[in-house]
């Protein structure tokens, strides 16, 4: 590097590199958000070349710090910081900003894109995840490091936007994370007071610095965005907060939306559009940049590869963890297994026992309460089972012997969420991101639209978390309609990449439970009962064929008709097949408690479920729209179902008056087959 500059002087050429690559890729993609990189460059550059603890040749190592993008619109930011710092995003890369099949996706994609933390983009959601990553650094820290030996030592840094703020699930989040005392845990607020609709004075008017303090942050205001020196004093305090163990921080940094832009600077016009060919000349004569685009001088790139430093913080981490693994070698060994997202050895081995062990007792409970005594007997084998309720723990029955509970000055594995179904969600994938835990969280089955995107989310970055939603139909009962889930669970379904259970029994329930702690491709759903719900007799066969989605409960000779249920109307469908097995029509009952896995079956294992041929009827306290696929190939067919919503009544009245019981199902049926 030239050594003539300033330190002022190269800071402001790092920041206008990473401005005009953003101002570049977006005009070559005709497509994205230039104002926020243009707006937080300084900022960038104060926290990556200055603080951020991260190693661009292994964005997997176990403490770096986690960077999150939560105003994901702004991704050019971030990719323009891992091309400069030296992570394996290329010039290429950068110029197919937004294009198919690029590594620059429009928001930031985790697993897509090296160094990439979590995929941010529904604003909110990327502060969310950084309060799960935050609280699974405090936990890890708390159970692996021992004196001398601090293995677990990062920082979570989160830039966000006014729109994050305004979004709900900020509070959620927020306000938990005081309460937590999340430390390590570091936000710069980029308050430009510019959203897409203009200046945000019209319907953004909170005091923020005053609502973070009353959450119990540390609020550090007044810093001048487009200061490094002053952001990097902002950030000292931060860290020396971090050192007193006094709580998070937010960092106001008053910025200029589009910083350099001589017409649409501090305007809505820079927040989504590119700049057009004339401005960004006029840009670049304003911030006295000659460059060509996408043109890098090599003394600029020079100055912000951070391969060197990251190797350095690397090698130095490595070797304490060498000494910790010669002091602690068994939980070294832990710590290894569990960052790799590994289950224990034992686990393939105690999974269909835990399913024979809930056969041999033969329970007749409701679904919730067979979760909670599989949450048990997992948490017993699993140390890694994290998880725990929205403010509904008795109802949703997710606490478990000496769990003990999480509190900012108490190690535990169970966590009170309050009532806070969206953060709980969202921060529940940044546990599973973060890595060294399998969360879960419940909350009832209606809520879960509240819930809805960040589950979504879990889905679209294949994480391993488990939904546990209790209450799971009009069978609650008294509650009423705005209780009772009719659409949920096939709503949920439709989602790619979720696997929906609804089991019958507790069998089926310690099932579903494997598979979602089994499963590492996305998560998993369980839709469990209120009500009590009888045990259902099965063969060897049988309870291996759970996992497969969909099984024969129970068959008959040459069956004329086919009963496809889940939950508790798989015991409906029970006894009509034993009502018309004595009037001489032969019935099978197939068990579906995860359609979302039996539709990944061979075809030749869904045939020999739902043969050709033989009528169908399809049982579920829910919209029935998603049944009528699997008729096709049935001479006949219907579905009992609920296509509208629910009452306040006892759950017994209830599911006579919607047709849920032994009688009206054996009528359908023996109509069908008439």
């Amino acid at each position: 590097m030239n050594t003539r500059l300033s330190t002022a002087a190269i800071d402001t050429l790092r920041a206008n590199a990473l401005r005009f690559l953003a101002i570049d890729a977006v005009e070559a993609a005709k497509s994205g958000h230039p104002g926020m990189p243009m707006g937080m460059a300084e900022i960038a550059v104060a926290l990556w070349t200055r603080h951020l603890k991260h190693d661009p040749a292994r964005p997997d190592w176990a403490d770096r710090d986690r960077f999150v993008l939560s105003n994901g619109h702004g991704s050019m930011l971030l990719y323009a910081l891992l091309h400069l710092s030296g992570y394996d995003v290329s010039l290429d890369d950068i110029k197919q900003f937004r294009q198919l099949d690029s590594r620059t996706a429009g928001h930031p994609e985790v697993g897509h894109t090296p160094g990439v933390e979590t995929t941010t983009g529904p604003l909110g959601q990327g502060i969310t995840n950084a309060v799960g990553m935050a609280m699974a650094e405090k936990l890890m820290a708390q159970e692996f490091n021992r004196p001398g030996h601090d293995i677990v030592n990062h920082h979570t840094w989160v830039f966000l936007g006014d729109g994050c703020l305004m979004e709900g699930i900020s509070h959620e989040a927020a306000s938990l994370a005081g309460v937590q005392r999340l430390s390590k845990l570091i936000c710069f607020w980029d308050d430009n007071r510019i959203s897409i609709d203009g200046d945000t004075a019209g319907w953004f008017g909170d005091d923020t610095p005053a609502r973070f303090r009353a959450y119990g942050w540390n609020v550090v205001e007044n810093v001048n965005g487009h200061d490094v020196e002053d952001v990097d004093r902002a950030i000292r305090e931060a860290l020396a907060n971090t050192e007193n163990d006094i709580g998070p921080t937010l960092i106001c940094c008053r910025t200029t939306i589009g910083k350099g832009s001589p017409a649409r600077a501090g305007t809505a016009g820079v927040h989504g559009a590119p700049l057009g060919a004339d401005e960004i000349a006029a840009t670049r004569a304003a911030l006295d940049w000659a460059h060509a685009p996408f043109d890098i001088p090599q003394e600029i790139r020079e100055s912000f590869d951070g391969r060197a430093k990251g190797e350095r913080d690397r090698t130095e981490w490595e070797a304490r963890m060498a000494a910790y693994r010669a002091a602690h070698p068994e939980l070294a060994a832990e710590f290894e297994r569990r960052m790799r997202g590994d289950l224990p050895s034992s686990w393939r081995a105690l999974a269909p026992a835990l399913v024979r062990r809930a056969d041999n007792e033969a329970a007749t409970i409701a679904t919730r309460k067979a979760s909670q005594v599989a949450i048990e007997r997992v948490a017993r084998a699993l140390p890694e089972l994290l998880g725990g309720s929205a403010d509904l723990t008795h109802s949703n029955l997710t606490d478990w012997p000496g769990c003990g509970a999480v509190r900012a000055d108490q190690f535990g594995r169970h966590i009170n969420w309050g009532v806070r179904e969206f953060g709980m969600s969202a921060a529940l994938n940044g546990i599973a991101l973060h890595g060294g835990y399998v969360p879960f969280g419940a909350t009832f089955l209606v809520f879960s639209d509240y819930a809805r995107n960040a589950i979504r989310m879990s889905a679209l970055m294949k994480q391993r978390v488990v939904f546990v939603m209790t209450h799971d139909s009009i069978g609650l009962g008294e509650d009423g309609p705005t209780h009772q889930p009719v659409e949920h669970v096939p709503s949920l379904r439709l989602i790619p990449g979720v696997d929906v259970w609804r089991p019958c029994d507790a069998v089926e329930t310690q099932a579903a439970w494997n598979a979602g702690i089994s499963r590492t491709d996305g998560p998993t759903l369980l839709a469990l009962s209120r009500q009590n719900l009888p045990h259902q007799s099965r063969d060897e066969a049988q309870l291996d064929d759970i996992a497969r989605g969909g099984y024969v409960l129970a068959d008959a000779d040459a069956p004329k008709l086919v009963i496809m249920a889940t939950g508790s109307e798989v015991a409906l469908a029970m006894a009509a097949r034993e009502a018309l097995a004595a009037e001489g029509i032969g019935v099978r009952v197939v068990s579906m408690p995860c359609t979302n896995v039996f539709d990944r079956q061979a075809d030749s294992y869904k045939r020999s479920v739902l043969p050709d041929g033989v009528a169908r009827l399809a049982v579920e306290a829910a919209h029935p729209d998603t049944w009528w696929k699997y008729m096709v190939g049935a001479p006949k067919a219907d579905v009992i179902g609920v296509d509208r919503f629910g009452e306040s009544a006892p759950a017994g009245a209830l599911m006579k008056r919607y047709g849920f019981t032994a009688e009206a199902v054996t009528d359908t049926a023996r109509a069908l087959v008439a």
